[in-house]
Order: C-alpha cells, then sequence, then structure tokens
C-alpha cells in the first residue's frame, strides 16, 4: 500500500514562494503519474498540477507560469515549487496519482498565504 506525506508548507505573504514535497512509500515513483491537488475551505478539492511517467507536465490555468511540478525517482518524492503566492493559493495540498487519486490521501499540509 503506497503511503503519501506531504510537507513544506506554511505561512507566507503574497508574492512568496514555497516548495512543497511529498514522500512517497515506493521505489517506482518513476512508474506512475502525479499530482498535486488542492482543497481550500468550502471548496472541493481541486487538481493544481500534474506530471505524466513520461515527464510531460500540466498545470490548471490559475497556477499556470507560477507553480512548477517535479519528481525525483531517487528520492521517491515529487515537488511543488511555487511562486507568486497569491491569497487564493490558500488551501490544503495533497499529492496522489494523476489524473485521478488511485492512492489514499495523505494529511496534506497547509499552505497560507496573507500579510
Amino acid at each position: 500500500q503506497v503511503q503519501l506525506v506531504e510537507s513544506g508548507g506554511g505561512l507566507v505573504q503574497p508574492g512568496g514562494s514555497l516548495r512543497l514535497s511529498c514522500a512517497v512509500s515506493t521505489r517506482f515513483v518513476s512508474r506512475y503519474a502525479w499530482g498535486w491537488y488542492r482543497q481550500a475551505p468550502g471548496k472541493q478539492r481541486e487538481l493544481v498540477a500534474g506530471i505524466t511517467s513520461g515527464g510531460v507536465t500540466n498545470y490548471a490555468d490559475s497556477v499556470k507560469g507560477r507553480f512548477t511540478i517535479s519528481r525525483d525517482n531517487v528520492k521517491n518524492t515529487v515537488y511543488l515549487q511555487m511562486n507568486s503566492l497569491k491569497a487564493e493559493d490558500t488551501a490544503v495540498y495533497y499529492c496522489n496519482g494523476y489524473p485521478t487519486s488511485i492512492f489514499g490521501w495523505g494529511q496534506g499540509t497547509q499552505v497560507t498565504v496573507s500579510s
């Protein structure tokens, strides 16, 4: 059973940056496509970025040009670099399979963008 542990969230001012990490309990990270999702208070969980097993990336329009998803197959970790953060990026961020969440959800990591 694959377990996912997200980290790297925190409080950041508008315009700031954060890098999220997702530690995956499988050495077959390269075989799967991975996505980052987020859920803001009172809203449904949404997909914000995905990376295929071949390294092709896709982004929601709301984060395109600001977020970058990447993967380290040696460290079994998936990353989300977030730049130029906005208040509307505030949410709990999760990683999972892409484009569908085929694994159980981790605890997520809270990102709060506020001055």
